[in-house]
């Protein structure tokens, strides 16, 4: 059984920072890519940035590039989303989510595991 616990969000004033954090448990294999999305109010869930098990990241919101950076630590089965120069439209839930497939994809419907969400407010 796989389980996805994402931490670290909270409320923070425009411009500063915050790290997401998602540890997983269970096995979900070591080639694997590992994700984050985001769904603000009243909007779609979006693809943030990706990570594949060779730590090859990928960025997919044109909103966060330069600002949002994903990495992993391997040995603790945890991938982070370290976030900066925060703005009000990075206001979301933000979730984690694992794919058994060693390539990064914005396609939701490809994700094997998720979890339950970590919310940012940016005021």
């Amino acid at each position: 059984h796989v389980q996805l616990v994402e931490s670290g969000g909270g409320s923070v004033q425009a411009g500063g920072s915050l790290r997401l954090d998602c540890l997983a448990s269970g096995s979900t294999g070591t080639r694997n890519v590992m994700a984050w999305f985001r769904q603000a109010p009243g909007k779609e869930r979006e693809a943030v940035a990706c990570l594949t098990w060779r730590d090859e990241p990928t960025v997919y919101a044109d909103s966060v590039e330069g600002r949002f950076t994903i990495s992993r630590d391997g040995d603790k089965n945890t991938v982070y989303l370290q976030m900066s120069s925060l703005k009000p439209e990075d206001t979301a839930m933000h979730y984690c989510a694992v794919r058994v497939d060693m390539r990064c994809t914005r396609v939701q419907a490809l994700y094997n595991y998720w979890g339950q969400g970590t919310q940012v407010t940016v005021s």
